[in-house]
C-alpha cells in the first residue's frame, strides 16, 4: 500500500481547520500530522514534524503565512506549501510566491479541488488560481493591473480621502454626498481592493501614492 500524504493545516479559524480535517480524513490518501492557528505556532510545531504538504492561510495574528512560509521552507526545503486564502491582492500574492509557496488556491475552491491540489503538489505539479496566474502574467509582461484600477472615479476620490484620514462625515461633506452613499462607496472599495477594513485601505492608498 502506498504511504499516505502527510499533511499539516495552518489557519486561524478553528472551523476552517475542522472542516478541512474532517473532509481530508475521509480520503485514505491523506494523513494529518497536526494543525496550527498561526504562523508562529506552525513554525514551532514543524520543527518536530515532517509533512509532505502544508495548507497555509495568509492573514493571521501571531505570525502571518508569508513569514511562516519563509521559515518553514528553511526547515523543510522539500515540503510543498499550498497557500489557501481569501486574498489575491498583489501585496499577498507575490510575497507568498517569493517566500516559496508551491501552489496558490482561494478558499472559494471546492473540497474536491483542494484535495486534487494537494495530490498534484505531492506529485510536483503546482496549481495557481486563475486570478493569481493572470496577475503573475501581467507582471511578467510589464502591464501589471493594480486593484485600484478597477475603482470608479468616485470610488477613487473616496479612497484618496480615506488615505488622508477623513471620516465618512468629512468625506460626505467634501464630495457633497450623503453618509449612506459614502458607506456604499467604502464597502465597494474594500471589496475591490481585497482588504478587510478602511485602515488597510488607507495604507493601500498611501503605499500607492494616491493620497497627498
Amino acid at each position: 500500500m502506498t504511504e499516505p500524504i502527510k499533511l499539516f493545516l495552518v489557519d486561524d479559524h478553528e472551523m476552517v481547520r475542522r472542516g478541512l480535517s474532517s473532509y481530508l480524513m475521509t480520503d485514505p490518501s491523506f494523513e494529518i500530522l497536526g494543525e496550527a492557528s498561526s504562523g508562529n505556532e506552525a513554525v514551532k510545531a514543524l520543527k518536530e514534524l515532517d509533512p509532505d504538504v502544508i495548507l497555509m492561510d495568509l492573514i493571521m495574528e501571531n505570525g502571518n503565512g508569508i513569514e511562516a512560509t519563509k521559515e518553514i521552507i528553511q526547515i523543510h526545503p522539500d515540503c510543498k506549501i499550498i497557500i489557501l486564502t481569501s486574498f489575491y491582492d498583489d501585496e499577498q500574492v507575490f510575497p507568498a510566491i517569493e517566500a516559496g509557496a508551491f501552489s496558490y488556491v482561494l478558499k472559494t475552491a471546492s473540497a474536491d479541488e483542494i484535495s486534487d491540489t494537494i495530490k498534484k503538489a505531492y506529485a510536483g505539479e503546482s496549481v495557481i488560481e486563475s486570478k493569481v496566474a493572470q496577475k503573475m502574467m501581467n507582471r511578467f509582461r510589464g502591464n501589471e493591473s493594480l486593484p485600484h484600477h478597477e475603482l470608479t472615479r468616485r470610488e477613487l476620490e473616496v479612497l484618496v480621502l480615506i488615505g488622508e484620514g477623513k471620516t465618512n462625515q468629512e468625506i460626505g461633506e467634501e464630495l457633497f454626498i450623503g453618509i449612506k452613499t459614502v458607506k456604499t462607496h467604502v464597502s465597494n472599495i474594500l471589496s475591490k481592493l481585497q482588504v478587510s477594513d478602511r485602515t488597510q485601505a488607507a495604507i493601500y492608498a498611501n503605499r500607492n501614492k494616491l493620497s497627498s
